[in-house]
């Protein structure tokens, strides 16, 4: 069985860990290898998030808390964004009902897709309960693999993994991110 995270999952964890260090140490794109999109609204499920990923081997880039963007006009913003985009192998897309009012999220994924091809690119969803579908009502989104909480085939327990729904396969999380 699969499930999105929940906000109550991602708020857990995120309070599981320090939570100001994990923001502190995503805010530089130097050696990061996942560069993670997502809405300001949304802040406070970024620990959660990024605990997950660097959980699993990822080293996260977050652009917002880039002490170097707040000097910057939007051109120099822009080039920014590219040059950390094409220094990191993963792009994730942290994804909820509330990033469909993000002027940045669709600009990102699509350098993203762009620079890292679509077999390098992640959503990952949340939502306030793990069924809820609003998050994906953007239709650009289907074309996107997805990060999962569920069975891992064989195995007693359950783990993060990407899920490539277009062909019915699935990666753990661990080994999506070192491809």
């Amino acid at each position: 069985m699969l499930s999105y995270a929940t906000y109550e999952n991602l708020r857990k964890l995120g309070a599981e860990s320090d939570a100001s260090q994990l923001i502190k140490e995503a805010s530089s794109p130097e050696g990061k290898n996942v560069f993670l999109s997502h809405t300001s609204k949304d802040d406070d499920l970024l620990p959660g998030v990024i605990s997950v990923l660097e959980g699993h081997g990822g080293r996260v880039y977050v652009d917002q808390r880039d002490p170097a963007l707040p000097d910057l006009d939007i051109s120099e913003i822009a080039n920014r964004l590219r040059q950390a985009v094409r220094r990191c192998q993963k792009f994730v897309v942290l994804v909820t009902p509330r990033s469909m009012d993000s002027q940045w999220i669709p600009w990102e994924l699509g350098l993203g897709d762009g620079v890292n091809n679509d077999t390098n690119v992640a959503l990952f969803p949340s939502a306030e309960t793990a069924l809820e579908q609003k998050w994906s009502e953007q239709e650009y989104l289907g074309l996107y693999q997805r990060i999962f909480w569920g069975d891992w085939k064989g195995e007693d327990k359950k783990c993060w993994m990407v899920l490539d729904h277009r062909n019915k396969t699935g990666t753990k999380l661990s080994s999506w991110l070192r491809t």
